[in-house]
This record gives structure tokens, C-alpha cells and sequence, in this order.
């Protein structure tokens, strides 16, 4: 007999043997048929997998995470059983589940394309229709090595396993994977799945080797659940921020141009200049001051500042002239070092406060760019204050705080907050441990102090200091960093800043990075995403569409109002194309201008306009000035 303990605290005897299947028919046979898994001992148990030894187990059902994760995962297996028979010699990289689904990455001289998916689906639920159980065996080495002799992505896997690692595999029929486990035990348990698309993938994201095919899929526990879920998919597809740039003329990406290079196009810089604006004045407000630096700076100035030893693979090649080393700056605070060391500075200078909108170069491996999300030049607000330590827990509160006001102007909501710690047992990190020591503090303290929520993450710190990164759930449902503050007591020694203090002698500042609203390009992806392209009339590229209903008789009038317009510094469009006036309205409404002025003879009679608010069928009539009054109080309270 063994000994089963339950997270109860709870101990039972059971033959030894038993499974989790077992146990859970023990319990109740309501809880046999909700089972998926289990922990044994915090190992992933199959249902069927025999405990040999007393253990603590812990059951999971349809309602875990986990239990997600285990169906995804056996149904990744089986579209790899589905994609063998119909390709044959088809081989198979990595196969997991993800947040949403799963994905399994195959090489075959056959190219898949979508139109395929519905054929390789019709063979899964064949394959389903067996009824397969999914048994697991654990090999040698040299055992699974022999095994997978023929094919060379699972050789590598193995080979680079740690010596000491127990190699198990997988089997449903003629069907043989290398994988850890846990599975759903049989093949009749998926039964509701569908695959979404296919792209292509380099083996373990090199570049230089191999491009898979990756085919991503589904799999829910009922139909409703899978049912739900593709209406979230089709949403999404609808918000995506590539099908909208380009529908909106936002952007452009071109391989022309180079690969993670974005084009702003003229609606995108009017939305960006309308952010930079919104920023230059919120930093002004705060008491920030303004500079500009290159795009360029030598290695020598990232030698300094470290971030030649923790960067360098993310930067662009170095160039030679005229005796110095030049790259393209990956960002901006040992310029901003360089800047404040440019003149003497007392304790009563301080805080100062530097921002500047920059333009950052890294070098992103092209299989990770995506749209505006990741790119290899991107823009954004950037600042360091140089604040004296009795000034660190109001500066960053302030700062904090200033984040807070934009994430919300901005129509966003801060899904969760982290303090990002070193892990000393890492080498990224600068070893000054009494630095380090009272940098956390501070940062804790301040946190616990204003009663801020976080999570720590051990490990995540940046190399010279913590931060607080807040994160952001985009419409697409993606978790981002979207704004950060950053304690740093090590570039202040690096580039031997110093002050002057109420003593006479030099001491030396802290610095604060401070990181906004993200990138202006990830920031992008996440409005266009948040709002479906309608963006809120204060950031909208076109705020008004004014269009007569004939070119001959109101033009003159749509001209007056369109150039009143312009003067409040409203910005309005007229619309005087020799076309029929059903085509500029759905224009209008297709381009998600927020407000759309028809003008007839009714309006010109009365000094009126009629609008038309995108998204509302409403028509409202009312004098030129109570609509201006309208939208001017939209725009000033930034109205979602």
C-alpha cells in the first residue's frame, strides 16, 4: 500500500499502482469525468500514469488552467498524427501549447497552405473516431536516440537534454512523439478543435536554420467554449492593427524599405504629432525640460554606460570614420548622462528632469518582427530625472503617477503592476550589492507606503537598477509593458556625475528612467487595436468630413464652414469629389471620421450643420457654434 496525500491535508491508502483516474473514481464519479490530470508530487501526471510511492496529488479538472493546457497539448499531438498520414514524410520540430491553443511546427517538401487545414482537420477527427490512447514509455539515451534516428529536429532535442533527464514518449497508434507529457489519455477526449492558420517559423527561431511551417490551432472542452472562443478570434481579426493600418493609411511596412522599418503615412504622423504634442505639454506641466541628442553615439559612450556588455547583440553593426567607432543609438541614457554633465550642479538644481522624444535602433531577429509591435527603429518619450536621494520616493511617485494620467487620457487600463528585482545568482546584474540593497528597498517601500498592488519578479531587474513596469491587456488580450521606472545608482558612478551639496563638497545623483506610453509604434498597434480604428475625436487624423450635397449650389457655404473649422484648429475636411453623395457618406464612415457634416439648403438657409457622429445613424441639426462648443469640450476632456 501507498500513502495519497491531498491538498487538504487529508492521507488515504491506495494499492500501489493506483492513477489519478483512479483516485478521482475513488472520490466520486462526478469527479472521474471532470478529471483531465494531475500532480504527483508537483510532477504532471497522465490519468493513467501508476503512482509507485507515497505522494502528494492534487487533481486536475475541467475548470484548471492546467487541464487547458494538457488538451491543447494532446491536441497538438494529434494534428501531428493527422499531418503524418496525409504527408508522410513529414518530420516535426516543437509542438506546445500555448496561452490561447496550441501549434505544432512540421517539415515537409509539400508546402501547406490554408486551404489545406479543412482536409488535415477531417483526418484529426478520424483519428478522434478511433478512440487512440496516448501511452507514455520512458527510454534510455541511446534508446530515444535510436529511435529518432532518421529524424534530425528530435536528435538535437535530445541530445541537448541534460544528462540526468528522464526521456519519455509518446504513442497513439502508428503514431511516435518525443514529449514530457501530460496528455488527455485518449483520443476520443478531443473532440472540439479547429485549426486557424499557418505561418512559417525558423527551428528553435534561428534564422540561419531551417523555416518550418507552423499550423496553429484550438481545442476546448465543449462546443460553446470553442464556439466563444472563434467569435473572440473574428473580433480580434477585425481589430488587428496591420488589417487596420493599412485600411486607414496609418502606415506602411516594406521590405523595400527594410524589414521593421515603419513608414508613417500622413494619417499616422497627424496621430502621432497629436501624441507628442499631448506629451511635450503633460512633461511640461510637470516641470520636465527638453533636449534633443543624435541617433547616433560611439562605442565608447555605450562602454561607459555598460550597455556595450549587455547589449551589443541587440544592437546594429558598428561603423568606422575618421578614426571613431559609431552605432546607432539603442537608446538614450548616456546621452542624457552626457547632458546633465555638460555644466556644474548644486543640490538646489535638483530634481531635473530631462525628456526627449527619441528614436531608438535595435536589432530584432526578422522572425520576431510583427507589425508595429516590434520593430527594429522605434520612437518614443524618453526621460531621466537626477534627483538627490531624499528626492527618489517623490520623484518616483511622481512620475508613477504622471504614467497613471496618460494610460487613462488614453482610454487604456493598467491590467497589473511589477517590481522587477535582480537575481543574484545571475551575472547581467552590476555587483554593487549595497547599491542594490537600497535601490529594492526604496522601491519597496514606496510601493507598500502608497498601498500600489505589485508582483515581484525576481530576475527581471535591467542591469544597473529595479523598475516598476506596468503592464497593459491590449485589446487582442496581449499583457504588455507599457510604461516603466527605473532606479539606477550605477550610471551616476559610471559617468562620475556629480553636484554640489549644502556642505560645499560634490556628491553624487540618482537616476530615474522613466518610459511613458511605450513606443510610438507599439502604442499605435495598441490604439488602432482599442478603438477599431475610430479613434476618439481628440486624436482622430480627421475630426470632420464636411460634404455638400451638390458641388453647384452649397459649396460656398461648406467652404465658409470647413475654413471656420480649420481657424478653432479643428481638423476638417472638405469633401468636393464629383461624387455621388452615398459614396462620400460611406466614405466618411468607412474611414471612421467622428463626425461628418452634410450641408444642403436647410443649412445654408438657417447657418446651421448637420452631423452625423460615426457609429450613431442619429442626424442632429444645430448653429455652427453650439457644435463647435461640442466638439471643442470633446476634445479638451479627451472623451472616449
Amino acid at each position: 500500500m501507498i500513502k495519497i496525500t491531498f491538498p487538504d491535508g487529508s492521507v488515504k491508502d491506495y494499492e500501489k499502482g493506483i492513477t489519478i483516474e483512479g483516485i478521482a473514481g475513488d472520490i466520486s464519479s462526478s469527479l472521474k469525468k471532470k478529471s483531465v490530470a494531475g500532480y504527483v508530487n508537483g510532477d504532471l501526471y497522465d490519468l493513467n500514469r501508476p503512482i509507485e510511492e507515497d505522494a502528494s496529488v492534487e487533481i486536475i479538472t475541467k475548470n484548471d488552467q492546467k487541464a487547458f493546457e494538457v488538451l491543447n497539448h494532446s491536441a497538438a499531438h494529434l494534428l501531428a498524427q493527422a499531418v503524418k498520414r496525409l504527408y508522410p514524410d513529414a518530420k516535426f520540430g516543437v509542438g506546445p501549447a500555448i496561452r490561447e491553443g496550441f501549434y505544432y511546427d512540421i517539415d515537409t517538401e509539400k508546402t501547406i497552405r490554408e486551404e489545406d487545414l479543412p482536409k488535415i482537420e477531417q483526418m484529426m477527427r478520424r483519428i478522434v473516431k478511433e478512440q487512440q490512447s496516448m501511452e507514455r514509455k520512458e527510454l534510455s539515451r541511446q534508446e530515444a536516440l535510436e529511435f529518432f534516428k532518421d529524424d534530425p529536429y528530435k536528435t538535437e532535442l535530445i541530445t541537448d537534454l541534460p544528462e540526468d533527464e528522464v526521456i519519455t514518449i509518446y504513442s497513439q497508434n502508428e503514431f511516435t512523439d518525443l514529449c514530457r507529457g501530460g496528455h488527455i489519455g485518449n483520443t476520443k477526449n478531443i473532440k472540439f478543435f479547429k485549426l486557424l492558420s499557418i505561418a512559417g517559423a525558423y527551428w528553435r527561431g534561428d534564422s540561419s536554420r531551417n523555416q518550418l511551417q507552423r499550423i496553429y490551432g484550438t481545442a476546448w472542452f465543449s462546443q460553446d467554449a470553442l464556439d466563444k472562443h472563434l467569435q473572440v478570434l473574428a473580433e480580434r481579426k477585425e481589430r488587428d492593427h496591420r488589417k487596420l493600418g493599412k485600411e486607414l493609411r496609418i502606415f506602411e511596412l516594406s521590405n523595400d524599405a527594410g524589414q521593421g522599418l515603419a513608414l508613417w503615412l500622413p494619417n499616422g504622423y497627424t496621430v502621432r504629432k497629436i501624441l507628442e504634442d499631448y506629451v511635450y505639454k503633460l512633461e511640461k506641466k510637470a516641470g520636465y525640460l527638453h533636449v534633443s541628442t543624435p541617433v547616433l553615439g560611439t562605442k565608447k559612450l555605450y562602454e561607459i554606460s555598460g550597455h556595450w556588455d549587455h547589449y551589443r547583440d541587440n544592437m546594429f553593426p558598428v561603423m568606422e570614420r575618421d578614426g571613431e567607432t559609431f552605432v546607432l543609438r539603442p537608446m538614450s541614457c548616456p546621452h542624457h548622462m552626457i547632458v546633465y554633465k555638460s555644466d556644474l550642479r548644486s543640490y538646489r538644481d535638483l530634481p531635473i528632469r530631462y525628456a526627449e522624444i527619441v528614436t531608438q535602433h535595435r536589432y530584432e531577429a526578422s522572425g520576431a518582427l510583427s507589425g508595429l509591435e516590434r520593430v527594429r527603429a522605434m520612437t518614443l518619450t524618453d526621460a531621466h530625472l537626477f534627483v538627490r536621494k531624499d528626492q527618489i520616493k517623490k520623484e518616483v511617485l511622481d512620475a508613477y503617477n504622471l504614467i497613471l494620467q496618460a494610460i487613462d487620457d488614453l482610454g487604456l487600463e493598467i491590467e497589473y503592476v511589477e517590481l522587477a528585482l535582480r537575481d543574484k545568482e545571475k551575472g547581467k546584474f552590476h555587483d554593487n550589492d549595497e547599491l542594490w540593497d537600497l535601490a529594492e528597498q526604496m522601491m519597496k517601500e514606496l510601493l507598500d507606503e502608497e498601498g500600489i498592488e505589485y508582483t515581484a519578479m525576481t530576475g527581471e531587474a535591467a542591469f544597473y537598477g529595479p523598475k516598476i513596469d506596468i503592464q497593459v491587456r491590449t485589446a487582442m488580450g496581449h499583457v504588455i509593458t507599457m510604461s516603466t521606472v527605473q532606479l539606477d545608482f550605477l550610471l551616476p558612478e559610471r559617468f562620475d556625475l556629480t553636484y554640489i551639496g549644502q556642505d560645499g563638497e560634490k556628491h553624487r545623483p540618482v537616476v530615474i528612467h522613466r518610459g511613458l506610453i511605450s513606443t510610438w509604434e507599439r502604442l499605435m498597434s495598441i490604439l488602432l487595436e482599442q478603438y477599431k480604428g475610430a479613434f476618439p475625436t481628440w486624436l482622430a487624423p480627421t475630426q470632420i468630413r464636411v460634404i455638400p450635397v451638390s458641388l453647384d449650389n452649397h459649396d460656398v457655404y461648406a467652404k465658409k464652414i470647413n475654413d471656420l473649422f480649420i481657424d478653432y484648429n479643428l481638423r476638417s475636411e472638405l469633401d468636393m469629389r464629383e461624387e455621388k453623395l452615398g459614396y462620400k457618406i460611406r466614405a466618411a464612415q468607412t474611414e471612421k471620421i467622428p463626425y461628418q457634416i452634410v450641408v444642403g439648403d436647410d443649412e445654408v438657409a438657417n447657418e446651421t450643420v448637420t452631423y452625423r457622429k460615426y457609429g450613431e445613424k442619429e442626424q442632429i441639426t444645430v448653429p455652427i457654434k453650439d457644435f463647435v462648443d461640442l466638439i471643442q469640450e470633446e476634445i479638451i476632456h479627451k472623451s472616449k
